[in-house]
């Protein structure tokens, strides 16, 4: 379908393999030619640039540094035509396991850097063009790379560890130089550790890594240099099946082609254009790529300023300021400072790179970074035609799209000129996003003020505003001749409140918010000029009463001045180490490497959509419901089987066996119960053509009553979908009468989205006999799949078999849900008899899949006045969603884990899950605890404020002391969790860092520090015996070699890993002579699913017992040669007919709970814990940084240090997630806007603690589990909201000095807008507010 009329492309693919592909398609991205033309391993996750998951390197000539410029990108934005002349390297190139690992591969794996592994190979990239343009970076620098990745496995620590062993110097202890180490004791000295020469806290060997040298790294193509110095300047054009892409090689033939194409857009990096080709359909049929016009990258600068070519990439203009900051004096570079400031927090780096001056002006969105700035600074705007050149400004005019003051059809932006600043003028920028780094703002703000020479008068004042409008805002206030005092900072206030008009309905919610920082912005820009003035009034005549009104206004203040500083995660991980009698072969105990590591590193280790394409393959793509609660009128998809490659549409009438439960339908039945809803699906040729077919569905509904969001509206309209769930002990209307204090409060938790960084994907393959179909999918259970396709597919459970090679995360989102879309794609493939792959876009995951169970909580608690609680009444709410799903469960969890760590003597919970017309909400790591329990931890706060005392102390005083007996009757020793308690407070300084805390705050207004320690008790497992069940299925073969197969999955837990570690040490024999396959429901049937906390525990069971019965039957050979070798002994087995497989069983942990009883053995065991961590945060703004967090977990004996610490760092990152940025928006229809790394903010490594110290609490026993070791993957979940209520503590200490009542509503996640408003003051009181009555709000709470 492709016709050339010029050139191909020509790219290098550095393997080294140069490429000339003739038949590209403009629509292509390189990450789809990588994947599809190549079968190349850069992984596909969200497909907008927001992850950095794809990330490969791209390197070119740089014509304006003229150097050959290495940089990162994201290959799911990077158009392949672009690429014309550049050379690729993906992570395939710089390093195999089948020939040689580079060393950024090796260091990233042997340092523990990865767990599920999926976006390893975009870590490593980013590392990699990292060390090609710094080979000893900073740390700056080191934290920018690392910076533009959002990641699942949240960024566990080893990572932060993985970067500083490339740093120039590395950095050590972080007490350095202080004479102190961190390892040192805390306050307790006699705490008891056991020995210190027990206590290890190395967890790999740096000396082992491989040097790096630059010099063995891949040259620049010669012929690719060669084109560069001479380029070609005749056009390129590229036909696609719909899309034209145009090159042209001269400014002349560019300014013809517009003239001849004024709707053609101009395409550069692609970063804006791209995702909304993607997300809103917008199609354009011819694109212009200026990328080969030199004028568009010069850079020139005059006594008057700068000249910056429109074509230059946002990290070159970087670059570009930087240089110009260092030689200009300061005065000169005010401007140019600000943009600077900017540029290192828009976005990651990969989108730097790739984002375009021109671009982002252009795009005009109403949240950018660089326009406020370009406007105030009064930049000018050089536009190119045919018919010549001319110059507009860059003002509120053009940034609001005039036609008076636009760009005509036919021109082109060339360059942008920014004047240099003036003495006496000052510029600064602003903005608040909901995490520091790669976050789009809630607002941003430009102030530019200039003076009359030698006095403190204001010339001219102006202001920019992004995020409170359609467009860019600059506001016409106007100061002339005021004073730079506090006179003319109210009245500058007052005007921009009257202007900047933001109503109630604006889209992005926030609303009171972001018009608190409007005004809050102008005060911190207010105090900067003070600043500024202080140091040039000693140079002037200024009156006396201005000076005095200038230093004792600034030092009070001065702290509001401060940005957060972003600084590389420092830390220490301490464990037990093996006792020195343990033999050196026997790897358990031992901080062994995650079995796939290197695979991870090198891209090599294969997930469920790396397979390659299967003959004959078709793609399938669903349909969902538009409408929350509706009835189905008619599915009209005529138009979409008129479409190329269109095969089929799959309904509910093609389902042969079950579509489903009666009230959860795998595909939709005559009525939709939530947006999202599964109605049919689209089966085509390739992916495109069964997007394309989708939009042509045409289905008309009829709405339904009552369309349920909230938990307050199920409450009203007795909406739940289970009974209530109860326990109770004591007395509790008797024991409120006796109490001194009561206290009532509500909690909110708003829900979590998985984002596991693989999206759900399955691939199913029907055999030509027999009815088989083999399903290779991404799931946490394959026999809850392959019993689900089987009752959907009416065909026995034997003729299917799942695989599961591995998981790219799933967090408990990978339980239920891939039953449903494998057996809606076996449909699929049993009705075209073809292969299907079904792969979901991150926007459709997240809107189909659901999440965490957002909760509504009300305590009522009853004390004493020393702090003592008596009576406890909590009952929680938690949204279900449309269907049942995992919500019962979730809710008796909920319940049964309540009491956290505190014996309270009269309680009663109750809980209830409501039907609401949203995506069903589901499994998630920490089931229920991670919400319930931040409602017991509430009220433990509440009664300290109420006390007069601090939220420790009370915990200490209500914590278990001795043996006895849960709420539900289970009795258990809590020795371990008081160790754990006291390890923390002494390990973290907490005594002492309260007291500082405490001097902070009196010093500082407007910047506050908390401080927090939580201790937990988090019980493992399930509550049913028959979920504890497991087997294994070990084989040897006659060289010696052992297949291990188990029913666990790997999810990046290093579940294998430590099936071999234990397989190892049964069988006496190293690691090496071991390997796991996959899982598989051929080898080991009948599995429960992997998840709660217990997945290594049973299977390692299972493993120990087929090992053990192997070494049974090994014994007389062993007896009869004790000197031979293993080999020897296997070879004698075979010949004397001895079975060399056999399957291991444990028939699992004895758990159960009555609930008519309220009494039960539920749990096997408990884990214990405790975290202390310390913020600050920024009362202006809201914003906060994370100082400290320091761990306590009882692992009793690791099976492997490192992966446990990996998986409680893993967790807790995602804990803080939940409870600080992680927020989900729902439109009042139910439609879920939250949809994207743009929008969803998840940690990325500047979420991280500075300083993040993990302990494994030593001496620890417990005899149930295999070799002594505890399940840990959810436990730290929990520990994240220790992050929470320090933000809650250093919010008190503001509401507190500003003696604001106190308030029991609490509210997570604690995102800068609640932090903000919470802290009320002068400004949060000038500000208007709207009667909800009024207006239709953009969002709805739904907790």
């Amino acid at each position: 379908p492709w016709v050339m009329d010029t050139s191909p492309v020509i790219i290098s693919l550095l393997f080294p393999t140069q490429v000339i592909e003739k038949n590209v398609d403009p629509e292509w991205t390189l990450l789809t030619f990588l994947r599809k033309n190549w079968t190349l391993f850069t992984k596909y996750a969200c497909g907008r640039g927001g992850c950095g998951a794809c990330t490969v390197m791209v390197s070119k000539n740089d014509p304006v540094f003229k150097k050959i410029r290495h940089f990162s990108v994201t290959a799911c934005l990077v158009p392949i035509c672009s690429l014309y002349g550049a050379a690729v390297t993906t992570v395939e190139g710089i390093g195999s396991i089948k020939t040689r690992l580079h060393p950024v591969q090796e260091r990233i794996a042997k340092s523990h850097g990865t767990q599920c592994g999926f976006c390893t190979p975009g870590m490593v990239m980013s590392m990699y063009t990292l060390l090609r343009n710094h080979p000893q970076p900073s740390e700056e620098q080191l934290m920018e790379a690392l910076g533009g990745k959002s990641d699942t496995e949240k960024v566990h620590h080893p990572r932060g560890q993985m970067g500083t062993v490339f740093l120039a110097e590395s950095s050590g202890c972080q007490q350095k130089g202080t004479g102190k180490c961190c390892l040192d004791r805390g306050e307790n000295a006699s705490s008891p550790l056991g020995g210190k020469n027990d206590i290890c806290t190395k967890l790999f060997a740096k000396e082992e890594f491989q040097p790096l040298d630059p010099t063995q790294e891949l040259v620049f193509p010669p012929e690719l240099l060669r084109m560069a110095e001479n380029p070609e300047k005749r056009t390129l054009t590229f036909y696609g099946e719909r899309v034209t892409w145009i090159s042209p090689g001269t400014l002349k033939d560019l300014l013809e082609l517009k003239v001849k194409h004024p709707e053609a857009p101009l395409i550069l990096g692609n970063t804006s254009l791209g995702p909304a080709m993607k997300s809103e359909g917008r199609f354009h049929p011819i694109l212009l790529s200026p990328a080969r016009i030199s004028e568009l990258t010069r850079v020139t600068e005059t006594s008057e300023g700068l000249t910056i070519g429109a074509g230059c990439s946002l990290a070159q203009m970087k670059d570009v300021l930087a240089e110009r900051i260092s030689k200009l004096p300061e005065e000169k570079t005010q401007t140019y400072r600000a943009l600077l400031k900017h540029l290192k927090s828009l976005a990651g780096p990969q989108i730097r790179n790739m984002a375009s001056l021109g671009g982002h002006i252009i795009s005009r969105h109403s949240y950018s970074d660089l326009n406020p700035i370009l406007a105030v600074g009064s930049a000018t705007l050089n536009l190119t035609s045919a018919e010549g050149t001319r110059q507009i400004p860059l003002n509120e005019y053009f940034l609001a799209g005039l036609a008076s003051a636009d760009l005509k059809p036919e021109e082109i932006l060339e360059s942008v000129h920014i004047p240099h600043s003036r003495k006496w003028e000052f510029v600064s920028a602003f903005r608040q996003a909901q995490c520091q780094q790669n976050a789009l703002p809630h607002v941003n703000a430009s102030m530019r003020v200039l003076f009359k020479e030698g006095t403190d008068s204001v010339e001219h004042l102006s202001i920019a505003y992004g995020g409170v409008g359609a467009a860019t805002v600059i506001p016409s206030c106007s100061c002339p001749a005021r004073r730079w005092d506090e006179l003319m900072l109210d009245e500058a206030c007052r005007l921009l409140l009257d202007e900047v008009s933001l109503p109630g309905s604006a889209p992005g919610g926030r609303v009171e918010f972001k018009r608190t920082l409007v005004v809050s912005f102008l005060f911190k820009f207010y105090l900067e000029v003070l600043q500024e003035l202080k140091k040039l009034v000693k140079l002037v005549s200024v009156p006396v009463s201005a000076l005095i009104y200038y230093y004792s206004f600034l030092d009070r203040f001065l702290s509001a001045l401060e940005d957060f500083p972003v600084a590389i995660p420092q830390g220490v991980q301490t464990y037990q180490s093996v006792d020195p009698h343990q033999p050196p072969r026997d790897p358990v105990g031992r901080p062994i490497m995650h079995l796939s590591g290197l695979k991870h590193a090198t891209g090599e280790a294969i997930f469920c959509d790396d397979i390659p394409v299967v003959d004959k393959e078709l793609f399938m793509v669903l349909v969902t419901s538009s409408r929350a609660h509706a009835k189905i009128i008619s599915i009209d998809f005529s138009e979409a089987l008129k479409l190329p490659g269109v095969l089929d549409v799959v309904t509910a009438e093609d389902v042969p066996g079950t579509n489903g439960a009666e009230d959860d339908k795998l595909l939709a039945v005559d009525e939709v119960l939530c947006v999202g809803q599964v109605i049919c699906a689209v089966v085509a040729e390739t992916d495109v053509q069964a997007k394309r077919a989708v939009e042509m569905i045409k289905i008309t509904y009829e709405d339904l009553e009552p369309a349920i969001f909230t938990i307050q509206d199920a409450v009203k309209h007795n909406s739940f979908l289970c009974p209530e769930k109860k326990l109770e002990q004591g007395n509790i209307e008797e024991a409120f009468e006796k109490v001194d204090q009561i206290v009532e409060g509500e909690v909110h938790v708003g829900g979590q989205e998985h984002f596991y960084m693989e999206t759900q994907r399955v691939l199913v393959i029907p055999k030509t006999e027999d009815k088989e179909l083999d399903i290779f999918v991404s799931t946490q259970d394959p026999a809850h799949v392959q019993k689900t396709v089987s009752s959907t597919l009416n065909i026995p459970i034997n003729r299917i078999t799942c695989h599961v090679k591995r998981v790219g995360g799933g967090f408990g989102g990978k339980v239920g849900r891939p039953a449903a879309l494998g057996a809606i794609a076996a449909v699929g493939a049993i009705k075209t008899g073809r292969p299907i792959r079904l792969v979901l876009d991150r926007e459709d995951d997240m809107l189909i899949t659901g999440g965490r169970h957002p909760l509504f909580g009300k305590y009522k608690v009853g004390f004493m006045n020393s702090g003592r609680i008596k009576a406890l009444d909590i009952e929680c709410y938690i949204n279900g969603g449309c269907t049942l799903d995992d919500s019962e469960l979730v809710t008796e969890f909920l319940i049964l884990k309540l009491e956290n760590a505190y014996k309270i003597r009269n309680l009663r919970f109750r809980g209830r899950a409501c039907m609401t017309n949203l995506p069903s909400n589901t499994a998630f790591r920490g089931f229920g605890f991670p919400q319930g329990t931040l409602v017991t931890e509430s009220c433990i706060t509440a009664v300290a404020a109420k006390c007069g005392l601090l939220p420790e102390k009370i915990r200490e005083k209500n914590m278990y002391k001795t043996v006895d007996k849960t709420i539900y009757k289970q009795a258990f020793s809590p020795e371990t969790l008081i160790r754990c308690w006291n390890e923390c407070l002494d390990k973290s300084s907490f005594h002492s860092r309260r007291i500082q805390v405490e001097e902070f705050n009196k010093k500082n207004y407007w910047k506050k520090k908390g401080i927090s320690i939580i201790p937990m008790k988090f019980s493992v497992g399930f509550a049913a015996t028959s979920y504890h069940q497991a087997a294994a299925l070990v084989h040897i073969y006659t060289d010696g070699s052992v297949l291990v197969t188990h029913g666990g999955n790997e999810l990046g837990q290093g579940i294998h890993t430590k099936m071999l570690q234990v397989a190892s040490r049964e069988l006496k024999i190293p690691m090496s002579y071991m390997h796991i396959c996959e899982t598989s429901t051929a080898t080991v049937p009948n599995t429960i699913a992997t998840a709660a906390s217990i997945g290594a525990d049973v299977n390692g069971r299972a493993v120990q017992n087929a090992c053990q019965i192997l070494l049974k039957r090994l014994e007389p050979i062993i007896k009869k040669n004790p000197e031979g070798t293993w080999e020897d002994w296997i070879e004698a087995a075979f010949e004397q007919r001895i079975s060399l497989s056999a399957t291991g069983y444990f028939r699992g942990y004895k758990a159960f709970m009555d609930w008519d009883r309220g009494e039960g053995d539920p749990f096997p065991y408990y884990v214990y814990g405790a975290a202390c961590s310390e913020v600050e945060i920024d009362c202006l703004t809201g914003a906060h940084k994370k100082i400290r967090t320091d761990i306590v977990m009882d692992a009793c004996c690791s099976l492997n240090p490192a992966i446990d610490i990996g998986q409680i760092e893993g967790s807790f990152i995602q804990g803080m997630g939940l409870y600080t940025t992680e927020e989900l928006k729902y439109s009042p229809e139910g439609v879920l806007y939250s949809r994207s790394p743009d929008e969803y903010k998840i940690p990325t490594i500047t979420d991280v603690p500075e300083e993040f110290n993990v302990s494994l609490l030593p001496s620890s026993q417990t005899p149930l589990t295999i070799y002594s070791s505890k399940g840990l993957g959810e436990s730290g979940m929990f520990l994240g909201s220790s992050v929470f209520f320090a933000i809650a503590d250093a919010v008190a200490a503001v509401r507190t000095e500003r003696d604001i009542a106190e308030n029991f509503i609490v509210q997570s996640p604690a995102t800068p807008e609640w932090v903000r408003m919470a802290c009320a003051d002068r400004f949060t009181d000038m500000i208007p507010r709207d009667d909800p009555k009024t207006f239709k709000p953009w969002s709805i709470p739904i907790a």
